[in-house]
């Protein structure tokens, strides 16, 4: 067999991915500039982008007339773990630095193999294991950096930001691997309507509960205003590619392209912040580089699906992320996870 090392999928994979880091670097620093006006409404923050995803993508289902092709509740689940991942992530920009958050969300991607592995029946050559250790481990060589060097003196209660953090990239994981399975089995334009609806309702009751009193402290203008509304933009843009995405590459490589989101902050915290920056994230941007090119190279053209496979009509033909064993994939999926977050 021949081996293929930068297909058309695997390009398109690393374009898009980088293209998503920065829509998630751009919510980062929006969410960092909000805190320090101190305002703290996480749940409000998120919900504009609900109403866009409802709006757009509603419109375009309700034309269609046409039934579910997944429950009804997996969309009520998946909105919850949402909502709440959000929550939770934005959330901790009020207790500690862009930077902190950035590099701890890396957590979600051993959650996502986890879960692909056990739900989707998901198989991963050495060579891509091998690409995530080098990712995590750079990581976590700058995390250890972090703590040791005083580098958080930006939040004002760094640990508990960073609980915030691991949580909801937990969530984020559990999320992604249920996007996942709904943008193949259902499909994206569904999948983005009715987790628009479902954020939607779940973060109105939220706000309703927790953020009607900070809202209503809110001086707006045009500098509180346009944070709030270039988040929610730049999540937008970001939701709707992200099915692409995980149809063509998987979870994996979705939140392994995320981790560029690292390099993007630190650019902002030189060039926007001024601040300086310890060398070895330096040496975790190279690693997170070469780890990321290790996963992609792995690919082949030619990998056997087999022809019976439940979702293969609904799978690029060079998907090699999510491996063999595609008919196991649909029926683990189907009896262990409503949810297959970020396509």
């Amino acid at each position: 067999m021949s081996m293929q090392i930068w297909t058309r999928n695997t390009l398109i994979g690393l374009g898009l991915g980088q293209f998503l880091s920065l829509l998630i670097t751009s919510t980062g620093f929006t969410s960092s500039e909000l805190a320090k006006k101190g305002i703290n409404a996480p749940t409000s923050q998120s919900f504009l982008n609900y109403v866009f995803l409802t709006l757009v993508y509603g419109t375009v289902l309700l034309y269609r007339r046409k039934a579910l092709k997944a429950k009804w509740y997996y969309y009520i689940i998946l909105g919850l773990v949402d909502v709440e991942a959000n929550f939770l992530v934005v959330k901790a920009y009020q207790y500690t630095s862009l930077t902190s958050v950035m590099l701890l969300d890396c957590w979600s991607i051993p959650s996502v193999m986890l879960l692909t592995w056990l739900f989707l029946k998901t198989k991963y050559r050495f060579k891509k294991i091998t690409g995530v250790v080098v990712c995590v481990a750079g990581l976590v060589l700058v995390v250890f950096s972090d703590v040791h060097s005083g580098d958080r003196a930006g939040g004002s209660n760094p640990r508990k930001g960073d609980l915030l953090v691991i949580a909801g990239a937990t969530l984020y994981a559990i999320s992604n691997v249920s996007e996942e399975f709904l943008v193949k089995s259902a499909d994206r334009v569904e999948l983005m309507a009715m987790l628009g609806l479902s954020g939607g309702i779940i973060s109105a009751i939220q706000i309703s509960i927790l953020e009607r009193n900070e809202l209503k402290s809110i001086h707006w203008s045009a500098e509180a205003a346009l944070p709030f509304v270039g988040f929610a933009v730049a999540m937008f843009m970001f939701y709707s590619l992200v099915p692409v995405l995980l149809k063509i590459n998987g979870s994996t490589m979705l939140n392994l392209s995320l981790l560029t989101s690292d390099m993007w902050a630190v650019l902002i915290r030189i060039f926007a912040y001024h601040e300086k920056v310890d060398w070895m994230y330096f040496v975790s941007f190279g690693a997170v580089t070469i780890g990321l090119i290790i996963y992609s190279g792995g690919d082949r053209d030619d990998d056997q699906h087999p022809p019976n496979a439940a979702i293969d009509d609904h799978r690029p033909a060079v998907k090699q992320d999510e491996e063999a064993n595609s008919g196991n994939h649909s029926k683990g999926a189907a009896a262990g996870s409503s949810k297959t977050w970020v396509a």
